[in-house]
């Protein structure tokens, strides 16, 4: 975990030309927050792991008995027993997948320990950060860490996405969503720690995975900047499509498609969505209390939003 300092900060852009009206990036404003942790890195299969291992939990996925998974990453025998996603045909639904199976219930994480876990819903990520004595970012203390100290909108290593002629998030080149060039080195997620890490030392904020947040989601700015991480610690039990924030694009982002990889982007998905590129980072405060999840998942959302299908 690494401290952000409490303080004054800015959050959001100005500027109209990136992102989506509906997401409601803009203006920016000025946020103040009190000293917490985050997590330098997305919380990786590993240490989800430990906390099956340490509790026993199951997770929606594998409640529901599927998730979403991206065609490129499974195996032509997975896609031929499943089904694709009307409207995202590059998504399919394929029973078996999970965290631990994560393109299918051909495939596992034994070669995958330092790679984010996927395939988590927004229940599952509270239920880590329970054992883990933390919780999830609001969206303001998400964009505060991940800006890193930089007064950039949109990147925290300079004005483009491959500044200086380099690589420095896991996103999708080629054609989207045919082929992957892979040019970045990865077709699927990165190791969590594979790209340079931002001003404050957290690796890969952008791209790599989705990562879900606290609050629900597309607040507006200016009434989000008066609300803390207190304000939406009761809603761990609304309604299973709820849409809760996601923040910091994947690796499945392209600049034809889900624009939505850059620091100010903002993004939702309902609350028991799980996927091949979606995952979490915890924060801590000085006293955080999660309430534990409903132990059955009972219904589904239908997809979709961006490049993400969601339950």
């Amino acid at each position: 975990m690494i401290k952000i300092p409490g303080g004054t900060y800015q959050i959001g852009t100005n500027d109209r030309t990136k992102g989506f009206f509906q997401d409601n990036e803009t203006p920016k404003v000025t946020v103040t927050v009190p000293d917490f942790e985050i997590g330098a890195t997305t919380v990786t299969n590993t240490e989800f792991a430990a906390f099956v291992a340490a509790t026993g939990y199951k997770t929606d996925a594998e409640r529901f008995g599927d998730s979403f998974v991206f065609h490129l990453l499974a195996s032509p025998e997975t896609l031929t027993a499943s089904r694709p996603v009307p409207g995202m045909p590059w998504w399919f639904a394929v029973a078996g997948a999970d965290w631990a199976h994560p393109f299918g219930p051909d495939s596992d994480v034994s070669q995958l320990g330092d790679h984010p876990v996927v395939h988590v819903s927004r229940d599952d990520a509270l239920a880590y950060c329970r054992w883990a004595q933390a919780t999830l970012p609001t969206e303001v203390e998400w964009e505060v860490a991940a800006r890193g100290g930089s007064t950039n909108d949109h990147w925290y290593w300079g004005d483009s996405l491959t500044a200086g002629d380099q690589f420095h998030c896991n996103t999708f080149q080629g054609d989207f969503p045919n082929t992957n060039s892979a040019a970045d080195g990865f077709v699927g997620t990165a190791p969590v720690r594979s790209f340079e890490p931002n001003g404050y030392g957290l690796y890969q904020p952008i791209g790599n995975v989705w990562e879900w947040c606290l609050n629900p989601a597309r607040i507006p700015l200016t009434s989000l900047a008066m609300l803390s991480a207190k304000d939406f610690a009761s809603m761990d039990h609304l309604a299973p499509d709820q849409v809760f924030a996601t923040r910091g694009g994947s690796f499945l982002c392209h600049e034809s498609y889900c624009k939505r990889y850059r620091l100010s982007a903002r993004n939702g998905e309902a609350g028991q969505s799980s996927a091949s590129n979606l995952g979490f980072r915890c924060v801590r405060h000085a006293q955080d209390r999660v309430a534990a999840p409903d132990e059955q998942a009972t219904r589904r959302a239908q997809p979709m939003d961006c490049c993400l299908p969601r339950r």
